[in-house]
């Protein structure tokens, strides 16, 4: 992954139609993403006013909208590393009438500004796309880039998939990918993507990485079915 931490993805694995119809094919959770969202900016309420804030894997910009009009003295540098889903993320944003206090880079979080300037990181459903063996990169990178007293905030997949719950678990989210429009194919071979394709990890492994990368007591605070989110201080 050389040192650009967060690249487990092939920059064009999300393609224009993808990105185009990413809003419309989560729509049916939602009452998933209104909840994550609304406790995350419960969780980041304290910032100060002029919260300088780095979204990482932003995709379409929903984490900047939802932010940007709770708090609007904001601004925000999104990132990521496919060029289709900048795209209507910039389109998106500029509809709503915030782009002007945003700034978009093309890349991983190691392409953004060097030093600890950002008030807050925020990572939704990004990290399970990270390797295991490169996701400490990945945390350690966003701690450098944070001022110190600052929040991480990451939402991601995360359940143990070798535990005896697993099974019953892995019922509940094929109803979620089943909402998506996921085939009878690609329900079979969920449990694959999970290990293979994506990397998924225990909630212990993913608050003991966090620690390791730096971050003073991650706190869990949120869960539906196997998505988990976590905040943390540097």
């Amino acid at each position: 992954m050389s040192d650009k931490a967060g690249q487990a993805l092939t920059p064009d694995f999300f393609t224009r139609d993808m990105a185009e119809s990413y809003d419309a094919k989560n729509s049916k959770l939602a009452a998933i993403s209104e909840n994550m969202h609304f406790l995350v900016r419960l969780v980041l309420e304290d910032l100060p006013s002029r919260a300088r804030v780095l979204c990482v894997g932003v995709g379409t910009g929903a984490e900047i909208l939802s932010l940007a009009h709770a708090f609007p003295e904001w601004t925000f540098v999104g990132v990521d590393p496919s060029a289709a889903m900048l795209d209507v993320c910039r389109a998106r944003l500029e509809r709503d009438g915030v782009l002007q206090r945003c700034e978009l880079v093309h890349g991983y979080v190691g392409d953004t500004p060097e030093g600890a300037e950002f008030d807050a990181v925020v990572s939704i459903l990004v990290a399970h796309f990270v390797s295991r063996a490169d996701r400490s990169a990945f945390y350690r990178t966003i701690h450098s880039r944070l001022k110190a007293g600052g929040c991480f905030v990451s939402t991601e997949i995360s359940f143990d998939l070798d535990s005896a719950a697993f099974p019953g678990m892995l019922e509940n989210w094929k109803r979620v990918q089943g909402l998506m429009g996921a085939t009878p194919e690609s329900l079979r071979a969920l449990p694959e993507v999970l290990r293979d394709t994506l990397s998924v990890v225990s909630p212990e492994e993913t608050g003991g990485l966090l620690k390791g990368a730096g971050f003073n007591l991650p706190v869990e605070f949120f869960q539906a079915f196997m998505i988990r989110g976590w905040y943390a201080k540097k």
